[in-house]
């Protein structure tokens, strides 16, 4: 189990980019969350492990002011979400994204840039030339007229992956980025989190293949219900720690323990 983080979160350089504190949601008095003390690191790439029904996507949705919280703090760069939202860009889980609207992958990406424009300005040749940019940089500026309906998953999920570019955020946060996406697209995604990292963005991650963890992030929190034990992956991704997250499935967790070992020693 880990150590609950002292009171103020604070890092040298300032406030940690999410600082949660004694987090409860729950649904129809069921706790979904449980007590949870989490500190993310700045300029990080931190994965959120745990099985299904664990609380990942709640967590990130009571970070975000999406569900309601029982009890708890929770701080984006040391003030609340509503004061600091245009310093967070948000990929939500892509099922949860009504993909029939009738609106083509450009005007997806300059959406993400309305926050910055306001309530009364449109946006003009500049926001469309930056969100032609952020579709380059997801290999999907060939697509930009084209409606989302028409988009092959991966593609749609790079659309988006655009969309939060186009913010020019310091704290993205990804609800599963990987799931059900094409070999392509997943190349794309990593390029674009390693992007981000070189860019001393700090990138929250709902994950859910066990074996990449260690390839594609720095940090993780093994959450299931309660936070198992959260930190840089080298030290908090054990089996013993994934064996107390995922509970009684002790031979999968045997096997990607063991695939995860297996990748080490081949590098």
């Amino acid at each position: 189990m880990i150590d609950r983080p002292p009171n103020p979160a604070t890092t040298d350089g300032g406030a940690y980019p999410i600082s949660v504190r004694d987090l409860i949601v729950a649904y129809r008095s069921t706790p979904v969350l449980w007590d949870i003390h989490l500190d993310i690191r700045p300029g990080r790439l931190t994965a959120i492990v745990g099985p299904n029904g664990a609380g990942k996507s709640t967590m990130l949705k009571a970070i975000l002011g999406l569900v309601p919280v029982s009890s708890g703090r929770i701080e984006i760069f040391g003030g609340p979400y509503r004061e600091m939202r245009r310093q967070v860009a948000y990929v939500p889980q892509r099922s949860s994204v009504d993909w029939d609207f009738p609106t083509t992958a450009i005007d997806v990406v300059m959406m993400g840039q309305y926050g910055q424009l306001g309530w009364f300005r449109r946006p003009g040749r500049r926001e469309r030339e930056n969100a032609m940019s952020c579709l380059t940089q997801v290999g999907m500026a060939d697509l930009a007229s084209r409606q989302i309906s028409q988009l092959s998953g991966g593609q749609q999920q790079r659309v988006f992956l655009a969309r939060a570019l186009a913010q020019a955020a310091d704290l993205y946060i990804m609800d599963e980025p990987f799931a059900g996406v094409d070999a392509v697209t997943e190349r794309a995604i990593v390029e674009l989190l390693q992007r981000l990292r070189a860019d001393g963005k700090t990138v929250v991650v709902v994950h859910h293949d066990l074996q990449t963890v260690p390839d594609y992030f720095e940090d993780v929190a093994l959450l299931n219900v309660r936070l198992i034990a959260a930190g840089p992956v080298a030290e908090v991704f054990t089996p013993d720690n994934l064996a107390a997250t995922y509970g009684g499935r002790i031979a999968f967790i045997d096997a990607e323990a063991a695939a995860v070992a297996s990748a080490r020693s081949a590098r």
